[in-house]
């Protein structure tokens, strides 16, 4: 692969996750948009894509930020893509720098979401106490064609968990509290989460039930947030000032992938064969395996969902979720530390900004900037989304030779 194949992000950028009364969303993607050009040492005239990820706001995010950033021509691809939104938009600004069409790209993905309750499978806020599905039926009850389920998310990955536990054993109401006691730990030293308690197993165990074995603080938080990431090629790379190729971090992989047909998941959704697909897809394009990796940012939206994936990216043996978990293996002291960041339940989860947020927590880390919960000699990272509907997107990064 020659270096002009070669992917890298010269500059990314996460703003504070939680409450923003003061900033639209157009103020806050744009906050987002300035830091990544400013780590990246590059200013918006260099830049050849804009991909905008939005899901709540109203349409044509990317035109309205151009108009805060700079207008400057460029094309514009507005991105909708539920939860992989921001994974989508970078993916999107990779291909066209892969392409060859520009040197350099920009993605960002933005969301104002504090306050909006719980979120359903059509992606409309939710009355905690009142649940309903986008066409406006009671229960949010799924099709009984062969199978009965749910297409609210709560209940979507409450199933997802539960249906682990009784295939592999082991997954009951408390190690479920156990995985999510973890992420709130790790949200203590990530200043940018928008939650940094600790909270202990009996604390979340006794907190409110959403979806059982998930009670709230097992539940992706919902806030306001906004990540932005600058793109190029080898080639250009190599004509930049040495410390920008220092801190610049290959794209080893970047995969996109939906539900195969199978019968099942024409009614329920399938997150885990669509995550382990593009895993599979995203080791052979890295050339590399789960055992080389040294942090994982998964998409940890409810405490089921985290276990899950565990097998889903293949960081334990088939069936092996349970053990992995009680080797202590994900635990930022661990030999696989699994969302240092807190996690979408710490870190919170602004839908659009979260597949660049997470892809930023691994950058920190890659660089050694990743302050008082770096890991240490970090090399090989893999930032992972899912949008039920369904869309998982992976990322594979690695630390810039020396």
């Amino acid at each position: 692969m020659s270096a002009s194949d070669d992917i890298w992000i010269l500059g990314i950028h996460m703003t504070k996750f939680g409450k923003h009364p003061d900033l639209d969303t157009v103020d806050l993607g744009a906050k987002a948009i300035r830091g990544a050009l400013d780590d990246a040492g590059v200013d918006m005239g260099r830049m050849g894509i804009l991909a905008a990820g939005n899901l709540m706001g109203r349409g044509g995010i990317g035109q309205q930020l151009q108009k805060q950033v700079g207008q400057t021509g460029i094309p514009v691809y507005n991105v909708s893509n539920a939860c992989a939104t921001g994974a989508t938009a970078l993916r999107t600004a990779i291909m066209a720098v892969k392409a060859g069409e520009c040197d350099m790209g920009l993605a960002v993905g933005v969301e104002k979401l504090a306050g909006a309750g719980l979120l359903g499978g059509g992606g409309q806020a939710k009355d905690k106490a009142k649940v309903f599905e986008p066409s406006g039926r009671h229960g949010a009850v799924a099709p009984t064609d062969g199978r009965i389920g749910t297409d609210t998310m709560p209940g979507v990955f409450a199933q997802v968990g539960m249906e682990y536990g009784h295939k592999y054993g082991g997954a009951d109401f408390e190690l479920f509290a156990r995985i999510s006691e973890k992420n709130h730990s790790h949200s203590t030293l990530n200043p940018l989460a928008a939650y940094n308690k600790a909270m202990s197993v009996e604390q979340i165990m006794n907190d409110v039930m959403i979806a059982y074995p998930n009670t709230r603080p097992m539940c992706s938080a919902n806030c306001d947030g906004a990540a932005a990431a600058v793109v190029t090629n080898g080639e250009t790379l190599k004509t930049l000032s040495t410390e920008q190729q220092r801190r610049a971090v290959k794209v080893s992989a970047s995969v996109l992938t939906t539900d195969p047909w199978q019968e099942a998941c024409q009614v329920l959704p399938d997150v885990n064969t669509l995550t382990r697909n593009a895993a599979n897809q995203a080791y052979e394009q890295a050339g590399v395996g789960p055992d080389d990796l040294d942090l994982v940012e998964l998409h940890d939206c409810f405490a089921t969902a985290e276990l899950v994936h565990y097998d889903n990216l293949m960081l334990c043996e088939e069936g092996g979720a349970v053990d992995f978990f009680e080797s202590g293996a994900p635990w930022r002291d661990g030999d696989k530390p699994v969302n240092v960041s807190g996690g979408l339940q710490s870190k919170g989860h602004p839908i659009s900004a979260t597949g660049i947020a997470n892809i930023w927590e691994v950058c920190q880390h890659l660089r050694d900037e990743g302050g008082d919960r770096q890991i240490e000699g970090a090399n090989v990272g893999l930032a992972h989304v899912i949008g039920l509907g369904s869309a998982c997107g992976i990322h594979i990064l690695e630390k810039a030779a020396a």
